[in-house]
């Protein structure tokens, strides 16, 4: 018997591990990438006529101030975009193209200040510094992959053989599922069935949570439509109390929804199949 309320109580706080706080690898190499004309910046630490430093060091290579965007932790790759002196909007990348731009690019953010003041001693230290923090945007992508780990964990503890990343191609008789390419998380067959499963785990709230809720809700019946395949959605995460609504009509309509406590029953279900 289904317990939507026993399912929410069920959700844990958190799927964060010490490994997946911060990818210093990924971090090591985003600054690597730009160390040169990072050290090249640090020339203008510590001037005094910092517009001089600066027009001596566009001279010798103004490429050195591509990677300014960086010290406001604002990547190239965003395209961020910033309001001029006109109220117009324009790329944070624009001001980097000459000298009294990039004067006024420095001044205005408050770069200035850092400088002049030595605040920072080393620009390759600071940016590595910087590259951690944006690095924690990153997690809940990461989170993701923890919760696939997990119930991988799950099913080899239990001894079930499973496959992972399998593509729907691989299925072409669910032509329910239309020409739209979905890849599943994992595949489990047994004798009678084949399971078709999707993870997720959401640590907070925001629009993604009802998408996803409406997404596996419309897929599901064109998935079990067909008596030898079945839509499995493990999820779990305090992010759900967001789109609690959203997640019961998902739970009302695809019978077999589990979170990493209830899987359990999933496991002895499969077990019994074997």
């Amino acid at each position: 018997m289904k317990d939507f309320n026993l399912f929410m109580s069920q959700l844990s706080e958190t799927n964060v591990t010490l490994e997946s706080l911060t990818d210093f690898e990924k971090v090591s190499r985003n600054v690597s990438k730009i160390a040169i004309k990072l050290n090249q910046l640090n020339y203008l630490l510590g001037k005094t006529d910092l517009r001089q430093a600066i027009t001596e060091l566009y001279a010798e290579n103004p490429a050195t101030f591509e990677v300014l965007d960086i010290l406001v932790a604002v990547r190239s790759t965003d395209s961020k975009q910033v309001l001029n002196d006109k109220y117009s909007p324009v790329l944070i990348q624009s001001y980097f193209t000459n000298i009294d731009s990039i004067c006024q690019y420095v001044e205005r953010t408050g770069l200035a200040e850092v400088f002049s003041s030595k605040k920072i001693t080393n620009l390759v230290d600071y940016v590595f510094g910087v590259e951690v923090g944006l690095d924690t945007n990153a997690r809940k992508n990461r989170g993701g992959g923890i919760m696939a780990s997990a119930v991988a964990k799950k099913f080899e503890d239990a001894g079930i053989a499973f496959a992972m990343e399998v593509n729907s191609t691989e299925f072409p008789e669910i032509k329910a599922l239309g020409a739209d390419l979905k890849r599943f998380d994992f595949v489990i067959k047994t004798p009678h069935k084949t399971y078709l499963i999707e993870t997720n785990y959401y640590n907070g709230g925001g629009s993604k949570l009802n998408e996803t809720a409406r997404s596996y809700s419309d897929i599901a019946p064109k998935i079990n439509q067909y008596p030898n395949y079945e839509f499995v959605w493990i999820t779990d995460g305090r992010g759900w109390y967001s789109a609690k609504n959203k997640l019961e009509e998902a739970y009302n309509i695809i019978p077999r929804v589990y979170n990493l406590v209830s899987i359990s029953d999933f496991i002895r279900d499969i077990k019994l199949e074997q």
